[in-house]
């Protein structure tokens, strides 16, 4: 692998993973874009479009001489194959959350990589969220956390491999749920012991998209999770209960406010930002040993465990243990 560029082999080149694309091929200077590979045609065009190589079976992509290193935005059901085979050709895997459609399958694709000694990382991008960092920038100022709410309330997908069980291993609880248990460990540094869910289906026919959970965090820290896809509106807010006051923030809409005595004041306003190229820029300066990896197999793991134990939960709302 060269230092000074890296060529890019990207797997799934849909609504998500052409963002990816996107950045790779004008943001950044120190990545090439040099191989795509999708099951439709539209791949073909897409690679022409952006200058690469067009390889329909992603494991030709793999392993091609061409490709130093891969980053898959497919179906979670497809993980584990594209780590076998990045494990085999030692090339660092940047994989989209959800890691995979179940702990088990989540610890076999870490198994794989770690065995091969092949870097992971997983895309939970909503770390780079400004709103989030400030949180967790914050948060340390307030004193001692005692509960925390979080919601991510989205409009209905379109997207028909969602509503798949085989291909997307749960609904609401692993595509969405997954990013506010990520999004939590990183503001305050715990992680959840157990939970207590209630998961519908709603608008769908087979996955749910409702889903309200109550948990319990390290340290005491209780709190409950919102997440549902049923009304044309979004929000993504976050409710930080301290003993010093109250951090309040919506990643969607761009604010951070300050609860303190009976005053609120907004002490931070952010337009909304692209969080791939950050994290793009964190994955090439870890595999040139800059830095840390910004997220690691396991972080992926945890949350899939956690969305998972909801699951689990939902068929009689009792509390499930992490």
């Amino acid at each position: 692998m060269q230092s000074e560029s890296m060529r890019i082999g990207l797997i799934g080149t849909g609504r998500h993973g052409s963002r990816y694309a996107h950045h790779i091929v004008h943001d950044f200077e120190g990545l090439r874009l040099t191989a795509v590979s999708r099951r439709s045609e539209q791949g073909r065009d897409q690679a022409q479009a952006w200058g690469a190589r067009f390889l329909r079976d992603y494991r030709e992509l793999i392993a091609s001489d061409q490709v130093d290193a891969v980053i898959a935005a497919v179906p979670p059901a497809l993980n584990r194959d594209i780590a076998l085979h990045c494990s085999r050709h030692r090339k660092p895997l940047l994989v989209e959350k959800p890691l995979a459609p179940s702990s088990r399958v989540g610890k076999d694709i870490l198994q794989l990589m770690n065995d091969a000694q092949t870097p992971l990382t997983v895309c939970h991008t909503l770390r780079y969220n400004p709103v989030i960092e400030k949180l967790r920038d914050e948060l340390p100022n307030q004193g001692r956390l005692f509960t925390v709410y979080a919601n991510q309330r989205l409009e209905p997908s379109t997207i028909a491999w969602l509503e798949n069980p085989a291909e997307a291993g749960g609904g609401i609880t692993f595509h969405i749920a997954v990013h506010v248990f990520d999004a939590l460990h990183f503001i305050t540094g715990l992680k959840v012991k157990r939970v207590s869910a209630m998961c519908r289906t709603c608008r769908t026919k087979n996955l749910e998209d409702m889903a309200l959970i109550h948990v319990e965090m390290e340290g005491g820290v209780a709190g409950i999770v919102d997440v549902s896809k049923l009304s044309a509106s979004r929000s993504g807010r976050y409710e930080l209960i301290c003993e010093k006051s109250q951090l309040h923030g919506d990643q969607i809409h761009g604010y951070v406010d300050l609860i303190a005595d009976a005053r609120e004041q907004r002490i931070g306003r952010f337009d909304a930002v692209p969080t791939i190229p950050p994290l793009l820029d964190d994955w090439w300066r870890f595999l040139r040993g800059e830095r840390d990896n910004p997220v690691s197999g396991e972080d992926g793991l945890y949350a899939i465990r956690v969305s998972e134990a909801c699951l689990e939960s939902s068929e009689d709302s009792h509390w499930v243990n992490i």
